[in-house]
């Protein structure tokens, strides 16, 4: 049996911390791209931590809806980091380009104290 997705998200003040654990490919972006953006529109959060720590995989359908999350929450003037990627997912990040538009951090704390200075 394929392991699938499973997303956590956490408010701390304005931060929208979202847990992946899983692999994150074309069957189970969706979820993520709906639950992200529905916390995104209903809550008010303005900014996000994307946190890797528990993704065991993931393709090129995850990189687009990450990308696409990128772009609402920027377009809302917020910021978006990504931190504790495993080395595959990681990789995948460099090789997409999209390491030069997010910032990585190593742990969720200093993520988020990342953010608390730009707010």
């Amino acid at each position: 049996m394929k392991m699938s997705l499973q997303v956590e998200l956490e408010q701390q003040r304005n931060v929208l911390i979202v847990r992946l654990r899983g692999e994150l490919d074309h069957h189970t972006a969706d979820i993520v791209r709906y639950k992200m953006e529905d916390a995104i529109l209903r809550g008010r959060c303005d900014h996000v931590v994307l946190s890797l720590k528990d993704l065991q995989f993931m393709d090129s359908s995850g990189l687009g809806v990450i990308l696409g999350r990128y772009k609402l929450i920027k377009g809302r003037g917020g910021k978006m980091v990504v931190c504790d990627t495993q080395p595959s997912v990681k990789r995948l990040f460099e090789l997409s380009g999209l390491f030069k538009i997010l910032s990585f951090y190593d742990s969720e704390r200093s993520a988020v104290a990342g953010l608390e200075v730009v707010s």
